[in-house]
């Protein structure tokens, strides 16, 4: 057997067997990908260091847990875009920077680069990935692109319309439950709580054509919807848990697994229900079925749909997509609900000529219900909920990682694997 001299480790002459080979490659592919690391580190740290950051909460932990998803980290995020107007640095443990752009002329540098220069960031985006699948959320390239296209039926206005019944039965449901417990002296309520089961409710009867009365009654579905929101806030708060390995092996992380298990059971039978009903039916009296209720729901629109070449979407994509809408549409849809009625109540003077408005275009109808057509005919209302929208944007944020240096225009630069949060409104202006 042929010898190999270790000399430069201080050994003298060994077998040099395969496994000794192989280890010796092994331990110098780590120890290059640990030099190359370092070195990338502390060269971006470089650049980096011509931003500002506030005061850590830990030597350790940085500045995790400052800006948490709660009123006062809110209130602190508020404080550090006024004290910091063009832009702050943030450390997630001692190793992730995190850069937060506020200015439009340093957001404006990121959100106007091309998805090759700055695409998502993974280490974000990723968290929900087992959950969402392969969606417009998360996709990129030809496969956005397909699916984005084969989407755009799903919006336009001929089945959005029909849409705006099952809006009205779901928040009629919410009114009354507020209602009851009006009547037996309750004098607070979680807004936010109550908005989300009712959006949550609008949507599997949109998405899913799927009445679950979870604004009545506790629902499977719904909760282990709600679980999976608030494990992705909960676990992109810390840093340590962003290891797919190290998260699940946590109890929050064998929690995710079987929420996603659920939604995506749930999801996969509606499919394939849908599925054997196309081939015994046939598209044109599926249509006429559909034209009786009124209604095509998304999973209706995803099964019909076609690219231009024929090709049609699968049942995983499907799957991806359906989760994509429930989650996008339910928890901003909430959120940007919220908001407005809670500016609404800081101004009831804006209140009162709202509510006139929708008196007066409602005033002899019978029943008394917002039609489609009635919500181009709602000028003053619609401006006080584009503003809302404005000062407390359902998602403030996007977030990216470059892959070249970017230049922003006071001449600093953000390098080449860095990652920013891009807020797209200024909290409290």
């Amino acid at each position: 057997m042929s010898q190999l001299s270790l000399s430069w480790l201080g050994l003298g002459p060994v077998a040099a067997s395969p496994w000794l080979l192989l280890l010796l490659v092994g331990v110098s592919w780590l120890l290059a990908r640990v030099l190359a690391w370092t070195y990338n580190f502390y060269d971006n740290r470089r650049w980096l260091q011509y931003f500002p950051e506030p005061p850590k909460v830990n030597w350790f932990w940085g500045h995790q847990g400052l800006t948490a998803p709660t009123e006062e980290g809110v209130k602190r995020l508020i404080q550090l875009v006024t004290t910091y107007p063009q832009g702050f640095k943030l450390w997630l443990g001692p190793t992730f920077p995190l850069l937060v752009l506020c200015h439009p002329d340093t957001v404006r540098a990121i959100t106007s680069a091309s998805a090759a220069v700055a695409p998502k960031n993974k280490v974000f985006y990723d968290s929900v990935k087992p959950w969402m699948g392969d969606g417009l959320l998360l996709s990129a390239g030809d496969k956005w692109s397909r699916h984005r296209r084969m989407l755009t039926p799903a919006f336009h206005f001929n089945i959005l319309k029909p849409y705006v019944a099952i809006f009205n039965k779901s928040v009629n449901i919410m009114h009354d439950k507020w209602q009851r417990l009006a009547s037996v002296g309750t004098t607070r309520l979680d807004m936010f709580e109550h908005i989300s089961l009712m959006t949550l409710d609008t949507l599997q009867k949109c998405v899913f054509s799927f009445d679950s009365n979870c604004q009545e009654k506790p629902s499977d579905y719904i909760a282990a919807t709600l679980e999976l929101s608030a494990s992705v806030e909960k676990r992109n708060q810390r840093f340590l848990l962003h290891s797919d390995f190290l998260y699940y092996l946590t109890p929050d992380g064998r929690r995710f697994r079987r929420a996603c298990r659920l939604v995506h059971d749930f999801t996969d039978a509606v499919i394939q229900e849908r599925r054997r009903a196309l081939p015994t039916q046939g598209t044109d009296d599926f249509f006429k079925d559909k034209a009786k209720s009124k209604t095509l729901d998304f999973i209706d629109v995803l099964l019909l749909s076609k690219d231009e070449d024929g090709r049609e979407l699968s049942d995983e994509d499907i799957r991806a997509e359906a989760a994509t809408f429930m989650f996008g549409g339910y928890d901003t849809t909430a959120s940007g609900l919220s908001w407005i009625l809670y500016h609404l109540s800081r101004h009831p003077e804006y209140q009162e000529r709202c509510r006139q408005e929708v008196r007066e275009l409602l005033k002899d109808r019978e029943p008394i219900e917002i039609e489609w057509d009635d919500l181009a005919k709602l000028p003053f209302l619609t401006m006080c909920i584009k503003e809302s929208l404005r000062l407390h944007p359902p998602v403030p944020a996007i977030t990216r990682r470059c892959t070249q240096d970017v230049v922003l225009p006071d001449g600093r630069v953000i390098p080449k694997g860095a990652h920013s949060l891009s807020e797209r409104s200024l909290p409290g202006s």
